[in-house]
């Protein structure tokens, strides 16, 4: 199915502003909902004049009123970067919890699809690799990713409990290590701490040893799952990664050879509950939604390092 109106949570956000361009670039209006509290209102700047888009600043806790019904709800509102865990967890647990409920009574108002984007994260530090959907995961629940962690656990269980009791039509989204242009700088993942570290001549920081392992999607690839499941029909939960594992230490050799930095890399003391390895299995994707990643990562890591000497210049 294909939509014709769409609120998107988190609208101003790194992925949620790709998420809107794409979406508007497909003939779809669009709504987009944020608080400002970690997403930038530059990042929808080019949007603003277009016919069909408009930009409402507001919590997704508070109560949501629109002109018109949408048809489906792509809630991706959520501060996810690891310096917020420690800067505004309870307003981390909030989004999560009160903020996906109103979410969901939204969508059931308006008898639209909802799109829940969860997270790797609800994994923990997995003992399974890859990670399937079958999974359960390895989380400790009083960490200090906890806020997150658990955060996305509770927004998928009440997902599903709308679904199943309450007929709403939902999917989830189990979203893996993503990035791209219009990230943060300074929201302390490794992309674009490395990139911003190597820019500015600075020595790269690699946690523990750095044969930690991630697996990185760039954005267009993401936005391409997160609307191939949207439109899917199915409830999942899908992945939605790059199953190629690279090790931290080598994201980071990469970012010094793109950038052409003379950089070097320092090892700090590993970070606490940082998982050992992360790498989705997407048979389920592939199966589903005919969706793999198509960006190769040197590719993207090229046009991400442009866009933040673009943003410096």
């Amino acid at each position: 199915m294909r939509f014709s109106s769409a609120l998107v949570t988190g609208g101003a956000g790194f992925l949620g502003s790709h998420l809107c361009e794409e979406l508007l670039r497909r003939g779809c209006r669009v709504i987009a909902l944020d608080s400002l509290i970690t997403g930038r209102r530059d990042n929808l700047a080019h949007l603003l004049d277009t016919p069909g888009f408009r930009f409402v600043e507001q919590d997704v806790c508070d109560p949501l009123t629109l002109p018109e019904p949408v048809e489906v709800v792509l809630h991706l509102a959520s501060p996810a970067s690891p310096l917020d865990f420690t800067r505004i967890p309870f307003e981390i647990l909030r989004t999560n919890s009160a903020g996906t409920w109103n979410m969901l009574e939204f969508a059931r108002a308006n008898s639209a699809r909802f799109l829940l984007a969860s997270t790797s994260e609800v994994y923990g530090d997995p003992l399974e690799h890859p990670q399937r959907e079958e999974y359960c995961g390895n989380v400790n629940p009083i960490g200090e990713r906890a806020v997150y962690d658990e955060g996305k656990r509770f927004a998928e269980a009440l997902t599903a409990a709308y679904r199943r009791f309450r007929q709403l039509d939902t999917c989830i989204a189990r979203i893996f290590n993503t990035y791209g242009p219009r990230m943060r700088a300074d929201d302390g993942r490794a992309i674009p701490t490395f990139i911003r570290q190597a820019l500015a001549g600075e020595p790269l920081t690699v946690f523990g040893d750095g044969r930690q392992t991630r697996s990185f999607c760039h954005v267009d690839d993401m936005v391409r799952g997160l609307i191939a499941l949207a439109e899917s029909g199915e409830a999942g939960p899908v992945n939605l990664g790059n199953p190629k594992e690279i090790t931290i230490l080598e994201a980071a050799c990469l970012v010094i050879e793109i950038t052409g930095s003379s950089s070097s890399i320092v090892n700090r003391p590993a970070e606490k509950d940082d998982p050992r390895r992360r790498c989705p299995d997407i048979a389920k994707a592939r199966r589903l939604l005919g969706w793999e990643p198509a960006v190769p990562l040197r590719d993207g890591l090229a046009a991400t390092v442009r866009y933040f000497r673009d943003t410096e210049a």
